[in-house]
């Protein structure tokens, strides 16, 4: 029998994202306004063999959480994942969720913090290899000049994101 990977379309004020989760949790959130094709490919290359079935009721926890981000009540989630990537890739992504909601780090910071100051080119790579968009906040990471810098979801996505977080960062959310 093949694997199911369930999935939806986030559709919420400007926002239009697909996103997809296997029995054990979220394994992909899309980029902004991208055609169900950059999910189809993502999943041929990850869960090859998978069946992607649309189920708007097992992926309702997911976008509820993603609604009250994008409303500015929640600073993190606390959803499911199951993030497949190599060793040096999750320690990336797990140094990328502890940037504090609001904040951003550069590329020096996240080599920095798995201990491996010269790897910045590395840490770029694995960044965006980032197969959730939003809860493994690589959208936090900006260049050492302070610019924004590469995002999956692309620079406007990411603008957006962070104008989210710094208008919400003093107020009472869910945590």
């Amino acid at each position: 029998m093949k694997p199911i990977l369930y999935w939806t379309q986030l559709v919420y004020e400007n926002w239009k994202l697909y996103m997809a989760a296997t029995s054990k949790g979220l394994c992909y959130v899309g980029s902004q306004d991208k055609p169900f094709e950059e999910l189809e490919v993502w999943v041929n290359k990850h869960y090859p063999g998978s069946q992607l079935v649309q189920d708007d009721n097992v992926m309702q926890p997911y976008v509820a959480e993603f609604k009250e981000f994008f409303q500015g009540v929640r600073n993190s989630f606390t959803i499911p994942q199951e993030l497949k990537g190599t060793n040096f890739q999750t320690e990336v992504w797990n140094a990328l969720c502890k940037i504090p909601y609001g904040e951003t780090w550069t590329y020096s910071d996240i080599a920095n913090a798995i201990q491996r100051p010269s790897a910045v080119r590395a840490v770029g790579t694995a960044i965006g290899a980032n197969p959730v968009l939003l809860t493994v906040p690589c959208h936090r990471v900006i260049g050492k000049n302070g610019k924004l810098t590469g995002f999956r979801g692309g620079l406007e996505m990411k603008e957006e994101l962070l104008k989210i977080e710094r208008g919400n960062s003093n107020r009472h959310i869910i945590k």
